[in-house]
């Protein structure tokens, strides 16, 4: 409690959103959309919703849904309302950047007056990108951690290397086990609460270390985590249903079916972790 983050003294809920497509040669298949959400003032627990939407659209067709059903279910662990949203994206290009900011900004803003016209939470909005060619090594060898001659958990590289006038960072938060380190670069691309830029990216360290399966840091905020392993789980319920088409694929009900959590025990049991 005493390593708690000043930021979490008062209600707030923790999102990830990750979208899974296709492989390469499938046509067909649906892409698959999970939003999970924190249900505790640490944050630690969390409950996940998962959707199927149009073949490679990477915008969360659903977000609002998702993102209501959660609040409710924050609103009913806690009986607290989230004064704040911080919501990391996975998966999003810097290309896609204006268009995913403007759907889903507004889906999520729209889920809370959906509960109340008068309840607008702060809400920051946060991309993950892991896949870039970015590498940093450090410049006394002293500073080397582990057989890879890697950078220390926790290293942030704010200036020098990053956009000139958006917000954003390079943070390795993972211990480089084998080969060379591969840091997140992260984007805010908005930001109600006004975070000052040491308390974001203290605060986006911190979640690295709230993963269930590892206990150490991982490479990404847990919540992003999280929302890759559901959606990733639903593939293989997708994949199942698809096999027993074989003359036609199957109907939208059958595949939304296939993804929906059948037990509502299991909506805040985090089944995926």
């Amino acid at each position: 409690p005493d390593m708690k983050h000043p930021f979490f003294q008062r209600p707030v809920i923790v999102m990830g959103a990750d979208v899974t497509h296709p492989g390469i040669g499938n046509t067909t298949s649906p892409s698959i959309a999970a939003v999970v959400g924190s249900l505790d003032s640490y944050p630690i627990k969390y409950g996940a919703r998962v959707g199927v939407q149009k073949h490679r659209q990477e915008v969360i067709a659903d977000l609002q849904g998702m993102t209501r059903a959660l609040l409710v279910e924050f609103y009913g662990k806690t009986r607290a309302k989230p004064e704040r949203i911080i919501f990391y994206r996975d998966g999003v290009s810097e290309g896609q950047f204006q268009f995913c900011l403007s759907q889903e900004l507004v889906a999520i803003r729209n889920a809370c007056l959906s509960l109340d016209k008068e309840y607008q939470p702060g809400i920051t909005f946060i991309t993950v990108q892991k896949r870039h060619h970015t590498r940093f090594f450090c410049a006394d060898r002293a500073d080397e951690q582990g057989k890879g001659r890697n950078l220390p958990a926790g290293t942030v590289v704010d200036s020098g290397v990053v956009h000139p006038t958006d917000h954003d960072f390079f943070l390795c938060s993972h211990f480089g086990i084998q080969g060379t380190s591969r840091p997140a670069h992260y984007y805010v691309l908005w930001d109600d609460n006004h975070f000052e830029q040491d308390s974001i990216q203290a605060l986006t360290y911190q979640l690295c270390h709230t993963y269930a399966r590892c206990a150490r840091s991982v490479s990404i905020p847990a919540p992003a985590y999280y929302a890759h392993l559901v959606a990733f789980r639903a593939r293989f319920h997708v994949e199942t249903v698809d096999g027993d088409h074989y003359a036609h694929g199957p109907s939208e009900e059958e595949l939304r079916k296939a993804v929906t959590i059948q037990k509502a025990s299991f909506l805040s049991s985090m089944y995926f972790a």
